[in-house]
């Protein structure tokens, strides 16, 4: 895997440079925050969700017939994996969808075939994992951008290199995209805010470098969530969530 630059897409100036180790240990602590770094946590299906999460960084996948508010990623790896050359197992084969309908059926299937191949798939690609978690980075930056408006677009973008000026603020940049998205849909938001790494560099501190930069974005992160939990429907019970979440933004800071 050759080193993975992520460039600003307002001034081509290079934000975050990676060489494969590098990434690889990034993927490695998103595997641990997702699946506690197991290879049974490669797939799973979170109570209370309709869909099922896979691979390191739990990404998303539908059953078919089935659409939510969150983006879809999971198909996106497939697509990154094919694109690699990676041979897919049968289950991943001209299928959009997951065929697992519901949480029970998934849990079901836990020890079919299927299911076995496709937690082979995904402990084989540990590192082709981390790649496309660090791709999706490099293309949320210019959606970022784009959404932030004209007179912030400037501001985002020196807080993003900020934060990125260190291998913790890499981390937590790949992180938190992959964890809570963008934060440019607009189905993800509740009460008119959202919750992603948009909202999460805007209310940054101005003046911050280094490991100041990251313990501001960690500080920042923490306020975003507890905003959303706020704002998020009685019914989702969100609240149960909250803990781990901020645990995981203190692994920026290494706390």
């Amino acid at each position: 895997m050759a080193t993975l630059i992520i460039a600003a897409a307002s001034s081509g100036i290079a934000a975050i440079n990676l060489s494969p180790a590098e990434t690889r240990r990034i993927g490695n602590r998103i595997w641990q925050n997702e699946c506690g770094g197991t290879v049974a946590g490669l797939t799973s299906w979170n109570s209370g969700e309709n869909f099922a999460s896979l691979g390191i960084g739990h990404f998303i996948w539908y059953p078919k017939g089935v659409r939510g508010p969150f983006e879809e990623s999971f198909p996106k790896f497939v697509a990154f994996a094919v694109e690699r050359g990676t041979v897919l197992p049968a289950v991943l084969k001209a299928r959009g969808e997951c065929p697992w309908n519901s949480r029970a059926e998934f849990n079901q299937a836990a020890q079919s075939g299927p299911m076995k191949e496709l937690r082979a798939f995904l402990a084989k690609t540990i590192d082709l994992q981390a790649e496309f978690l660090v791709k999706r980075l490099q293309q949320a930056l210019p959606k970022m951008l784009a959404d932030s408006g004209g007179g912030n677009t400037a501001q985002v973008q020196q807080r993003f290199d900020r934060v990125a000026s260190s291998a913790m603020g890499c981390y937590a940049l790949v992180d938190y995209v992959n964890f809570k998205g963008e934060g440019v849909l607009a189905t993800e938001r509740y009460a008119g805010q959202g919750w992603g790494l948009l909202q999460v560099l805007q209310g940054m501190s101005q003046e911050t470098n280094g490991r100041d930069a990251v313990k501001s974005f960690a500080e920042s992160a923490k306020t975003v969530l507890k905003t959303r939990v706020r704002n998020s429907p009685p019914e989702r019970n969100e609240t149960r969530w909250l803990p781990g979440w901020l645990k995981r933004i203190d692994t920026y800071t290494g706390s």
